[in-house]
């Protein structure tokens, strides 16, 4: 994650008289209350001792007074140019001490109110300071887990500099550095469509400021695929890696000049442009970026890097349907990693679920089952460092391969211990969400609507809170929230949601997508079950349109969706008093068919990673 870029520190400043605390010399330490010993005798009597004589005494003219609270900065004393600069290096020093972050926060905030009313040299505001000053309250925020309250600040933050302004470039890269840290901001919260947004305005503007060919450009660009390539993962959108791929070109133009052949940097930046070619497609140019990915980490001895390329390797092999290939390949891993980090450590369990998942698929359903068996006795005993995000993943994984098999009660139970294992903070609710829905999907599966809603309401209002609501996914998981309403007969909230869901999709994924159409025939189900003929008829002949110029007449689902269209259009000429019995004609075998179909649609979208 790029750093901060230093920018030109304020002059010294001569001390200041500032009225703070008496009772200590150290700016490092808490602010305490002054122990004033109080006027006033103990209620409690004390017996006399010849020393009682020798202690002061209050004076009778003076008033009672209770204990002092330490005075704070007085507001007018913030327009003294000297102020800013004194209480930003408090900031610092006590953020580097590592004292209170509450007290550092407070010295941050009024260095930046200082710098805010005071101006420099030809009365011209101080806003290069001040940027300065309001990305040190951000990281302050941050630290605290306060990240709502870190973006609008680091926001004004941009807007204070002016990017065309500055000797050296100051402005330019302050604004990049603020981009950047709201960029971070923003994943951290789990919104990594505006996160991707910020690193490519910070991108831009350190171009115009450093060129093109800058080193510290090919670390901002390989920071922005990385950030791409996990959202576009996440929503299945690869139309937008082209971007990436432009990206990653530029990086390894720009190691090839400034660095050796077969560098890390180079082989790293191979291993992220294989990530964009497996997810457009191409494997053959992914797996010959990763083979000299390999050569490089050889060369440098990096013989852990090796394996997990190896590893990725084989994912190619898998996805090409050159199964012994792939075998080799994760045999090749397995052994590095059970020499280099032990029998029990994840990276071995991880490679069981991948060689569980290349037997399945060959088939052999006894050989994958014991590869799952043999990594969940990892993930039970994990070795001392693992993370619960790892031990997480490694559980989604296993899960997608009894679902696979037809073992939802098993996968279901994998999906809770992952869901325990994580924690509730604004960086993995997009996570629990997804798990949450995948839950929701098996629950109905296997007839548990009531705690299929339950499980899909909770996963829409964690990515609603997140900003997910835009995207092909949340409208799937409507979609499926939806259907769950239906079968509890909750005909009006099914349609909201379908609703719902019919715009995002046809947004992100276009009117004649297949996840669109499936909408489409369930809104058209649902209005019908509403009495709403005419609507149910007007969608059911877009479907049935759409699917005969896309798989021809004589395809099985347009034969279907036409006997449903002459069913609806024969009942609409006669009185309909049976409003359930509509809606179990069309869409009982779609609900049957969603069940049988709901892994595939799951898996379409990239769910189970």
């Amino acid at each position: 994650m790029p750093g901060l870029v230093s920018l030109k520190t304020p002059p010294e400043s001569q001390p200041l008289q500032i009225l703070i605390p008496e009772t200590t010399n150290q700016t490092n330490n808490e602010i305490q209350t002054p122990k004033i010993r109080s006027p006033i005798p103990n209620k409690k009597q004390q017996t006399p001792s010849p020393s009682s004589s020798s202690k002061p005494r209050p004076s009778p003219n003076k008033k009672t007074r209770t204990p002092e609270k330490p005075k704070i900065i007085d507001e007018s004393s913030l327009d003294n140019p000297d102020l800013g600069p004194f209480l930003l290096k408090l900031a610092r020093d006590t953020i580097a001490s590592g004292d209170s972050p509450n007290k550092a926060l407070d010295y941050a905030i009024r260095a930046s109110k200082s710098f805010e009313r005071c101006t420099g040299v030809n009365n011209e505001p101080l806003s290069l300071e001040l940027a300065m000053s309001l990305h040190v309250v951000a990281a302050i925020y941050c630290s605290l887990g306060k990240f709502e309250e870190a973006v609008p600040v680091l926001d004004r933050a941009i807007k204070t500099v002016d990017v065309g302004k500055g000797e050296n470039q100051d402005h330019a890269l302050a604004a990049f550095s603020g981009y950047m840290q709201l960029g971070d901001t923003h994943s951290m919260i789990g919104q990594l469509d505006r996160s991707i947004l910020c690193y490519d305005a910070g991108l831009k503007i350190q171009i115009e400021a450093l060129g093109e060919t800058d080193p510290r450009v090919a670390e901002t660009c390989r920071q922005l695929i990385k950030i791409t390539g996990t959202w576009l993962e996440a929503h299945v959108q690869a139309m937008q890696f082209d971007d990436a791929e432009v990206l990653c070109n530029k990086t390894l133009e720009i190691h090839r000049e400034h660095s050796a052949p077969a560098s890390l940097e180079e082989a790293a930046d191979r291993r992220l442009m294989a990530l964009i070619c497996e997810a457009k497609g191409d494997y053959e140019s992914a797996l010959e970026h990763l083979v000299l990915a390999s050569m490089a980490m050889i060369a440098n001895g990096q013989e852990n890097e090796v394996a997990a390329i190896d590893i990725g390797i084989g994912d190619i092999y898998l996805s090409l349907s050159r199964f012994d290939e792939a075998v080799f390949s994760y045999q090749k891993a397995l052994t590095v990693f059970k020499s280099t980090k032990g029998d029990n450590h994840p990276s071995v369990a991880s490679v069981f679920a991948r060689l569980a998942d290349l037997y399945y698929k060959t088939g052999r359903h006894r050989e994958s089952k014991s590869y799952c068996e043999s990594a969940l006795r990892i993930y039970a005993k994990p070795v001392p460092g693992t993370t619960g995000e790892e031990i997480a993943s490694g559980m989604m994984e296993i899960s997608a391969i009894y679902e696979a098999v037809d073992e939802p009660e098993e996968a279901l139970k994998l999906l809770q211990r992952a869901m325990k294992l994580l924690e509730d903070t604004p960086g993995q609710r997009n996570t629990i969400a997804g798990i949450e829905a995948q839950m929701g999907v098996m629950l109905y599966m296997v007839g548990r609507h009531r705690e299929a809603w339950n499980s899909f309401e909770s996963a829409v209002a964690k990515l609603r809170a997140s900003g997910e609501r835009k995207s092909a996914f949340f409208g799937v998981v409507l979609n499926q929230m939806g259907l769950a309403c239906v079968q509890l007969y909750k005909i009006d909230e099914a349609a909201e949601l379908f609703e719902e869901a019919r715009g995002i999709l046809e947004q992100e994924c276009g009117p004649c997508h297949p996840d669109t159409l499936g909408v489409y025939s369930n809104l058209a189900a649902t209005y019908d079950a509403m009495g709403r003929v005419e609507d149910a008829i007007e969608i059911l002949e877009y479907i049935l349109k759409v699917r005969e110029e896309k798989l021809g007449t004589a395809n099985p689902d347009v034969e279907d969706e036409r006997k449903r269209l002459a069913e609806l259009l024969k009942e609409s000429g006669k009185s309909r008093n049976k409003k359930t019995k509509s809606l179990q004609n069309l869409l009982g075998s779609k609900s049957q068919r969603g069940k049988k179909e709901a892994k595939k649609k799951w898996t379409s979208l990239g769910f189970k990673s």
